[in-house]
């Protein structure tokens, strides 16, 4: 630049780095270009480019150290990162497919969508989640319970119709983890794990070329560890490799801190990548950012946006309740407020307790439950409200299932 000390707009910055104006943003977002608001509008500092510009040479450096860095967080861990960030913003459609089994409401399924994918069959037992896929969906959707034989082949029929001779690319699911337990030095399973057996047996049926399995974060200490290598093995068993470790959902935009183990499997013999983060701790999208308008936004049933009606004695309850604190404290999941300039805490529909918004003496609403759920606002949730948030709570976030999504799409392209 000629005059260094000129302030650039976002559109200059998009020519100079031949990107889009949504990447440049999400390089300020993210904390990777400083930049200064000026009457409300981003302005970056010529210098401040040719900064970003000089980082940029050395990045691929930079990326090989953080993998390295990330892989030894948990020693059981091998972990293969891969940069998703270009893809992020405008990915487009393609071949690939996908099959959702535990789907509930459909949010792994709308963040393969989001990715591209075609889906092309869902599972799961729960009626109003059903009801909810179905509105938002498309592609079949089987209502029934996996453990019937007449159900699992009502499911695998309807995905090898709808493939039409294709190869499924990935099969996904959220399976129960209940029913392990020692007997000596060997592990046995109880009547709950049915559901996963069952899952294996449709993998070993459909054979998909990926199987993307996801669960809470505490199954990696089950048993010592037991629990996560059975899967592993059983998984390998059935002719895939494995890779798993531990995703943030707030590194992929989702505004919650929401930890999830994800096992990425396949047997086309590639590598099983994980999405690098595109975001840092510092610079998550906070609740405020994700909720803050919807205050201003009047109840309307068919948006999910009905506030709860609490007593004078409950709402002065609610207002003292220090942010990432519960209400109750023999009930630290529920009842919890939300952090307003942070990313939310994880978001749970436990027994009738939910979080407790930051700013207004109430329970938040479907809609915001929604939103730091990260599923978009035309994607509409159906049953009684408190059904509406079990669905919610229960949901794999979107914009995660999204990176995961993108991860294969690139370990597809890639090797």
């Amino acid at each position: 630049m000629d005059n260094l000390s000129k302030m650039l707009r976002i559109e200059d910055v998009a020519n100079n780095l031949n990107v889009s104006q949504k990447s440049v943003r999400r390089y300020i977002h993210s904390g990777k270009l400083q930049s200064h608001k000026i009457g409300g509008v981003h302005r970056i500092e010529a210098t401040e480019l040719q900064r970003f510009l000089n980082a940029s040479v050395s990045k691929k450096n930079e990326e090989i150290n953080f993998k390295n860095l990330k892989s030894k967080s948990t020693k059981t861990d091998k972990v293969n990162w891969i940069d998703i960030s270009e893809d992020w913003d405008n990915p487009k459609k393609n071949k690939l497919t996908s099959a959702d089994l535990f789907c509930g409401a459909g949010g792994m399924a709308k963040g393969f969508e989001m990715a591209g994918f075609n889906q092309v069959g869902g599972l799961d037992w729960f009626k109003e989640a059903g009801l909810t896929y179905r509105h938002n969906f498309t592609h079949p959707h089987i209502e029934g319970d996996i453990t019937d034989k007449s159900i699992k082949d009502k499911f695998i029929n309807t995905v090898k119709k709808q493939l039409k001779g294709k190869p499924l690319t990935v099969l996904s699911g959220g399976f129960p983890c209940q029913g392990f337990s020692m007997s000596g030095s060997r592990i046995v399973e109880d009547e709950r794990n049915s559901l996963y057996k069952d899952m294996l047996e449709i993998i070993d049926e459909l054979q998909p070329e990926f199987i993307v399995a996801e669960n809470v974060k505490g199954l990696r200490s089950m048993l010592k560890g037991k629990v996560e290598d059975k899967i592993k093995n059983d998984i390998k068993k059935l002719g895939y490799e494995v890779n798993v470790t531990v995703l943030n959902s707030a590194d992929y935009y989702v505004p919650q801190k929401r930890e999830r183990v994800i096992f990425i499997a396949n047997r086309i013999q590639k590598t099983n990548y994980h999405p690098s983060p595109l975001l840092e701790s510092g610079s998550y999208i906070t609740t405020k950012e994700a909720i803050q308008d919807l205050i201003n936004v009047k109840d309307n049933a068919e948006f999910n946006h009905i506030r709860t009606k609490h007593s004078d004695a409950m709402k002065e309850r609610l207002a003292l309740v220090p942010e990432g604190k519960s209400l109750y404290d023999n009930y630290s999941d529920s009842w919890k407020k939300c952090p307003w300039n942070e990313a939310s805490c994880t978001i749970k529909e436990n027994h009738g307790g939910v979080n407790i918004h930051p700013i207004e003496p109430r329970v938040i609403t479907v809609r915001e439950m929604a939103r730091l759920q990260s599923f978009p606002d035309d994607f509409i949730f159906k049953g009684a409200k408190g059904k509406q948030m079990v669905q919610i709570g229960n949901a794999v976030p979107p914009f995660l299932a999204k990176a995961i999504g993108l991860s294969i799409k690139k370990t597809l392209e890639k090797e």
